[in-house]
């Protein structure tokens, strides 16, 4: 499998996760987003939305969109299993999933950052509020469901978008004060090898 990404895209950042934890072997193509690569036509032929991750498959089969990636990877390679068994708590983790990768990261990724720019508007402050607004509502859900991660003691697709996202509220400068329990499973998964090997820093194109 080739995944075509960028060091420091949470999206991307949350399939090297999963990818590294299931043992899956990959290689990785980098698409410069601040350069434009992901509008060059190779790249659109992949994926029309002109967005990253993309995981090809050894078949030559292009798959955008991460957490259809992330389900396709469970679905194809359960073990270790990333959702757990119990329908509710299955639920749960599609849940805070959802609270950061629909309620928080499109909100403050680079193409709406540019267009507040062009707006006139301030995009530390809108990034920090768009942040600190949906870690609200995740630190609520985590407050009833954790325990060693998100959603109980198995780690689960939640934690694999948390910690990416917990980078980016670093980044504007959030105050996390307010989130115990986001930051106290913080603390159990980035001592974990697939969160090391997937981190930004550790990315062939870091600093790019």
């Amino acid at each position: 499998m080739r995944l075509y990404a960028y060091w420091r895209s949470s999206s991307a950042w949350r399939v090297r996760i999963v990818l590294h934890h299931k043992g899956l072997p990959f290689a990785i193509t980098s698409v410069h987003l601040r350069e434009g690569d992901q509008h060059a036509p190779e790249h659109t032929a992949r994926n029309a939305m002109a967005q990253i991750p993309v995981l090809e498959l050894d078949d030559g089969t292009c798959l955008a969109q991460s957490v259809a990636i992330l389900e396709y990877l469970e679905e194809t390679h359960p073990e270790p299993a990333m959702l757990p068994a119990d329908p509710i708590a299955r639920a749960r983790v599609r849940q805070a999933v959802e609270i950061i990768n629909s309620g928080i990261q499109p909100l403050q990724n680079l193409a709406v950052l540019i267009a507040i720019d062009g707006l006139g508007g301030d995009r530390v402050a809108w990034s920090r509020d768009a942040i600190a607004r949906g870690f609200v509502g995740l630190e609520a859900l985590a407050s009833q469901t954790s325990g060693r991660f998100l959603v109980g003691d198995q780690l689960t697709l939640a934690d694999a978008l948390l910690i990416p996202q917990l980078y980016n509220a670093r980044r504007f400068k959030v105050d996390l004060a307010p989130f115990p329990t986001l930051l106290r499973v913080e603390a159990n998964c980035t001592g974990l090898p697939a969160f090391q090997a997937a981190h930004p820093d550790a990315q062939p194109d870091a600093g790019s």
